[in-house]
């Protein structure tokens, strides 16, 4: 039945179809049962040769778990491996719609033989365009196994199979750990980029006042694009909180597909610190505003001095100029053709010596003036 449509041939980059071998593996196919977790292409490529999916998913029990565990991860899944999946597996309707469209709200629906998880992850490749781009991942839990649902490629799925290869002797591996080793995964992705954010939010609050002229060229580029990221992680982190809560709280209700109680301890662990996150993040939110109107008001600072010294360079050129503009017309009279006194005279510069002796007084008296006139104000 798995192989009862046809993928379409996938695209290469120049446009033409690509052959089998070239294509990325989409489905990978973990259980406890197994020495080590199957990669595929394609549905049909799951089973070995001879094996059928029953046998595949049915497997024999571990020694060291009381019942098989299996754990299907598809990546991009097609319209036509949706309904392969939801006929065989009896997914409600709802569900297939809500993973066909990339739901985006964070939710957790209890369904007659399972019961589904929407959380939202990022894109964590720094290099990628769409970095920090959310990423939906859709959890389908029963009680034998889980299947997770995906639309671009993300590393949780290959460390929580990490983390349970290192952790297996320890733990008994159920879908309902699985599904909380997920969920926690996505949750510590977001650590070391609250961590990042944490310092450049100290570094920009000490140096937002003390940086000089030439070094605050790039301190508003700094400030938006931290609080950009914060705000986006803000949009990431959304509900997460009560999306966790309900289901720990699931944990302690009567229904056959809900969690174990044991598992709610876990899950509790995971929401404290979601609820740490966001609230750091408001935090960070809060000095960043602050550390910005500051900054705005240093600059307001010092545009309002250089006003000032810029007014009082011009105010001394106007005292100058009050001064020299009279006397420039007085002389400019006596350059034309007007009788001067004293012109007449022979002999000695009296008119000359009185004429500027005149001038001068009346410079010192302008500027004693202008001078008295700007400290009174």
């Amino acid at each position: 039945m798995f192989c009862q449509y046809t993928a379409p041939p996938p695209i290469g980059i120049s446009g033409i179809a690509s052959p089998g071998h070239d294509r990325p593996y989409r489905f990978s196919f973990y259980s406890n049962a197994l020495s080590a977790t199957i990669h595929a292409r394609s549905l049909c490529e799951l089973p070995a040769e001879g094996q059928s999916f029953e046998d595949l998913f049915s497997g024999l029990p571990s020694p060291t778990s009381a019942a098989n565990t299996w754990w299907l991860d598809i990546q991009s899944p097609t319209d036509e491996e949706m309904k392969v999946l939801s006929k065989v597996f009896s997914i409600h309707p709802l569900t297939t719609e809500d993973i066909q469209m990339e739901e985006a709200r964070e939710k957790i629906e209890l369904f007659r033989n399972y019961y589904l998880v929407c959380f939202r992850s990022f894109d964590q490749d720094p290099y990628s365009p769409t970095y920090l781009e959310p990423l939906n991942m859709y959890i389908i839990v029963f009680r034998e196994g889980i299947l997770s649902f995906h639309f671009q490629p993300t590393p949780h799925p290959q460390n929580v199979r990490r983390r349970i290869k290192q952790l297996k002797d320890y733990i008994d591996v159920t879908s309902d750990w699985i599904s909380y080793a997920l969920i926690d995964d996505i949750t510590d992705a977001f650590g070391p980029l609250i961590q990042s954010i944490e310092y450049e939010v100290d570094s920009i609050d000490e140096l937002v006042l003390i940086l000089k002229e030439a070094e605050q060229s790039d301190m508003l580029r700094r400030i938006g694009t931290c609080r950009k990221k914060v705000m986006g992680l803000l949009r990431l982190m959304g509900n997460k909180a009560d999306v966790v809560k309900g289901l720990a709280k699931r944990c302690n209700e009567n229904w056959r597909v809900a969690p174990t109680s044991d598992i709610g301890l876990y899950l509790s662990d995971i929401q404290d610190h979601l609820i740490t996150m966001t609230q750091n993040l408001n935090h960070y939110e809060k000095i960043l505003s602050r550390s910005h109107s500051n900054y705005l008001a240093q600059i307001s600072i010092e545009m309002t001095d250089a006003n000032n010294q810029i007014n009082d360079v011009l105010s001394k050129l106007t005292a100058l100029g009050t001064i020299l503009v009279p006397m420039n017309l007085i002389t400019g009279l006596w350059g034309m053709n007007v009788h001067v006194p004293g012109q007449d005279t022979t002999g000695g510069y009296a008119w000359f010596s009185a004429i500027v002796a005149g001038l001068a007084a009346f410079a010192l008296i302008g500027g004693y003036t202008t001078y008295r006139f700007m400290v009174r104000r």
